[in-house]
């Protein structure tokens, strides 16, 4: 940012000071012209012919330099015929004028004829009352005087820009130091939250950067609820270790008959809680990438593609908004899915019916999944969401599927409830889950 101010000031003070050079040189050019005119029309004024045809003035002209030798302004009046009638100021020297403009008007411009002094020039030819020749006015100045005014005008302006950019580029300077102070402030509160265990940035800051800050203790808040998430689980999964582990400690101890039984029995058991908190490690994985948007039209084909090669004499219709889409990972979705849709299969009469988009016009995306079985009473609903829960013991399974699918559901801020299908009869299964965007 300093970088930028230098340049673009740099860039902005060269341009005004080539253009306030500019004005003021021709400024002070246009008043030492506007002297060299005065003294031509004092001499166009006052000049005659007298009974021989020549020039003369009536009266003295009223600047004394034109009559001290090599004072630095001169005149000369020149005619065809006629001899050049010039200052005394001239001395011996004489004024390369002539005849290169016959328009009348004046003409100013510069002339180096004098080696060692520059002149500036104004020239007029004009035919004088009582005689037939073209008189040829001319009045020079030197200009030593016009350089070192012009001189010490850039000079001045030198100094002067060069105080105003040193100014300039002092206030960017302050301005990036003081405007960013902000930023350093909230790396400061950010290096206390590492090293003093603050978990949030409570320093009031400028409004400029409050929405930053409040990202910032937003992410500090999600961390928080995600490691915290992740020793809720792990203590939930040692938990869940603990009491097969001490079945089979204590068999094993006790050299019981039966240990073979225990051991597979009780293997199972820990199977289901590891399988149970790997599926949740997934999603909580899968959901910190980014937000994900996946067809559930196409998930849910897949899905009954997959089931309906174990469970093939029962009859799959899938029905609703071919272009819904959620914001949950397609892995996901697809195992939710594949959880409902094999329940439904596996304990229903023969009959699934799977509605995509069930509420269109409701903010998440329902899906119902749908049996022909005898279904569940409102008292044992939610004890199926409980892990390893199961109704029908008779059949194979691990009494996961609810489970992982209710927890997987929240982890994507979705929900899932057990209901009564009002067409087949059986278990419905409301699945709500955010719209992908």
């Amino acid at each position: 940012m300093i970088l930028i101010a230098a340049g673009w000031i740099s860039i902005l003070l060269l341009l005004g000071g080539i253009g306030l050079d500019r004005t003021l040189t021709a400024l002070v050019t246009n008043q030492f012209d506007d002297q060299l005119g005065y003294s031509l029309n004092a001499m166009l004024g006052s000049a005659e012919i007298d009974p021989e045809g020549e020039v003369y003035f009536n009266r003295p002209l009223g600047d004394q330099r034109f009559l001290e030798p090599n004072s630095g302004f001169y005149w000369q009046i020149s005619g065809e015929g006629h001899e050049d009638w010039r200052s005394r100021s001239l001395w011996d020297r004489q004024l390369e004028g002539g005849a290169r403009f016959r328009d009348g008007q004046p003409h100013y411009y510069d002339s180096d004829q004098f080696s060692e002094e520059p002149l500036r020039m104004v020239e007029r030819t004009i035919s004088l009352p009582g005689s037939e020749t073209e008189w040829h006015f001319v009045v020079a100045g030197s200009r030593d005087e016009l350089d070192q005014q012009i001189s010490d005008i850039r000079s001045i302006l030198a100094w002067s820009f060069a105080i105003l950019g040193i100014g300039l580029f002092l206030m960017a300077g302050l301005q990036t130091w003081y405007g960013l102070s902000p930023l350093r402030r909230v790396r400061r509160a950010i290096v206390r939250i590492r090293t003093t265990g603050r978990n949030r940035v409570t320093d009031p800051l400028p409004l400029e950067v409050q929405p930053m800050v409040e990202e910032l203790n937003a992410l500090l808040e999600h961390s928080e609820k995600q490691a915290e998430e992740a020793r809720r689980h792990a203590g939930n999964l040692a938990h869940a270790l603990k009491t097969p582990l001490t079945v089979l400690t204590n068999a094993a101890s006790a050299h019981s008959p039966d240990l073979d039984a225990t051991v597979l029995r009780e293997a199972a058991t820990m199977r289901r809680q590891v399988d149970h908190h790997l599926a949740r490690a997934r999603a909580v994985g899968r959901r910190a990438v980014g937000m994900a948007r996946t067809n559930v039209m196409a998930s849910a084909d897949a899905v009954e593609r997959a089931v309906a090669r174990l469970y093939p004499n029962v009859r799959f219709d899938i029905d609703g908004s071919r272009t819904a889409d959620v914001a949950i990972e397609r892995q996901d979705l697809d195992e939710i899915l594949g959880n409902l849709v094999e329940n439904a299969a596996k304990y229903g009469g023969g009959s699934v019916f799977v509605t995509v988009d069930a509420e269109p016009n409701a903010d998440g995306c329902a899906i119902w999944v749908e049996d022909d079985g005898l279904g569940i009473p409102e008292s044992k609903r939610d004890a199926l969401f409980s892990r390893g829960a199961r109704l029908d013991t008779e059949k194979p399974g691990t009494g996961l599927g609810l489970a992982i699918v209710r927890d997987v559901t929240e982890i994507y801020g979705g929900s899932v409830e057990l209901g009564e299908s009002e067409d087949l009869g059986g278990l419905l299964v409301k699945l709500v889950l955010p719209r992908g965007a």
